[in-house]
């Protein structure tokens, strides 16, 4: 079992839990993710690490209640305990002094950019962050963004804060002004992640994105995680997250991402209507 040792809801429906896991902790870089599990028949929820702290053992995730596995997790509280808490799962992030580099997050995507922003700073890279949000009062982790970056760049839908627009439209912006951008991490809603490697693709910067689709198992064993990258077909739990933007059929993943759309809502409304009946 595995002890909620921090519980914080960051925006609405969006929640930040530490975990105690200390055997993750010593082991896990950035870019890895963790498979969990609320309870003995809850399904696996595949979740990029946002930070972990190797003194404390406690490695911090970041959700946001979508699906019936997240609203259960989000109903637990500081001491009490899901089953499985499994990981560094993945590929970690390569890390290396590259020159400038720029990491993209999207809504709660802008949280596993964290620990990469961190990494690559460390390895003396001139760090801009873009955090994208649909309006200022969901924004995420700005402060600790600042923390371990050179420049933060906020883009809200509506206006709210920061560059009215997308994420894609800050990008441009560094471009216009002349920084020259070595790489660009992407991380967020798939079609987040496939606008802004259409965006850098003409602009030639290497584009990397991570990768969450349906996940079984965690090892590669089930293949429901497959995902097409240029002419191979690769898998994100064992060959990812991370791949080359500019190579990944965005559009295969998409149609996959929607397979259990309808089983989950179904799932999401025997939920609800359990915690109605208590």
């Amino acid at each position: 079992m595995f002890k909620i040792l921090k519980k914080e809801e960051w925006s609405p429906s969006v929640f930040a839990m530490e975990i105690e896991a200390p055997r993750v902790a010593k082991k896990a870089q950035a870019g890895q993710f963790i498979v969990l599990r609320v309870d003995e028949k809850g399904e696996r929820i595949p979740l990029t690490i946002a930070d972990f702290n190797r003194e404390t053992g406690a490695v911090l995730i970041v959700f946001q209640v979508i699906g019936a596995s997240t609203m259960k997790l989000a109903e637990l509280n500081v001491g009490d305990s899901i089953v499985d808490f499994v990981g560094p799962l993945g590929q970690p992030s390569e890390i290396e002094k590259l020159g400038t580099v720029v990491v993209v997050g999207g809504g709660i995507g802008v949280a596993p950019t964290y620990p990469i922003a961190r990494a690559m700073k460390e390895a003396g890279n001139k760090v801009i962050a873009i955090m994208g949000a649909k309006t200022k009062d969901i924004l995420i982790m700005e402060e600790e963004m600042k923390a371990v970056t050179d420049e933060v760049v906020v883009t809200t839908d509506d206006g709210s804060y920061g560059i009215k627009g997308f994420v894609t439209n800050a990008v441009q912006a560094l471009v216009d002004r002349g920084e020259k951008i070595d790489q660009i991490t992407a991380i967020g809603p798939v079609i987040m992640m496939k606008s802004v490697a259409d965006a850098t693709r003409d602009l030639g910067i290497r584009t990397i994105v991570s990768l969450n689709p349906i996940m079984v198992d965690g090892t590669g064993m089930c293949g429901g995680c497959r995902v097409q990258v240029g002419d191979e077909t690769k898998f994100a739990c064992v060959d990812g997250p991370e791949f080359d933007g500019h190579l990944v059929d965005f559009k295969g993943l998409m149609s996959r991402q929607r397979m259990y759309r309808d089983l989950e809502a179904q799932e999401k409304d025997h939920v609800c209507n359990i915690g109605l009946d208590r």
